[in-house]
């Protein structure tokens, strides 16, 4: 098992939730992973990394699947321009390779926002940290693990 599917099995554990990761196959894309749970396409958690520009620190946004951050409202929430994260600042800042960034389970924390489309489901399912697993969790804990703020970021 890998390491970053055992921090990933560990953060749902500390928390007090069962562990509901599971092997979806092929799931990098919403579209994949939504196929794989056998949900819509919003109920699919995307863990988007962005890096300030002036900062450098990096900023998580947790997005229902159909959607696309709208880069000027994130920026605007972020208090600085943001750029997206290239695969090496995403691994050193969550520990995790683009296509299975879960949102849980960061090597670091960052300022984390979520979509509020994503508070409609009673379940979501995030990448559990390999572009091969998922967690099913309620929005609203998610929210709570994540310490995100609701808002509106998206197109």
């Amino acid at each position: 098992m890998s390491k970053s599917l055992k921090r990933v099995r560990q953060a749902l554990l500390d928390a007090g939730l069962p562990d509901t990761t599971m092997e979806a196959g092929e799931a990098r894309t919403a579209e994949q992973a939504a196929t794989a749970c056998g949900c819509g396409i919003d109920q699919i958690v995307k863990s988007i990394i962005f890096a300030g520009a002036e900062s450098g620190g990096v900023r998580l946004f947790l997005t229902a699947g159909g959607n696309r951050v709208n880069a000027h409202k994130a920026s605007a929430l972020a208090g600085e321009a943001l750029t997206r994260a290239d695969g090496t600042m995403v691994r050193a800042a969550t520990g995790f390779a683009i296509g299975g960034v879960s949102p849980l389970g960061h090597l670091s924390p960052s300022p984390t926002w979520i979509d509020p489309r994503l508070m409609e489901f009673a379940t979501v399912w995030a990448a559990a940290g390999t572009p091969r697993h998922v967690f099913s969790i309620d929005p609203r804990l998610l929210m709570s693990l994540c310490h995100a703020t609701i808002a509106d970021f998206v197109e």
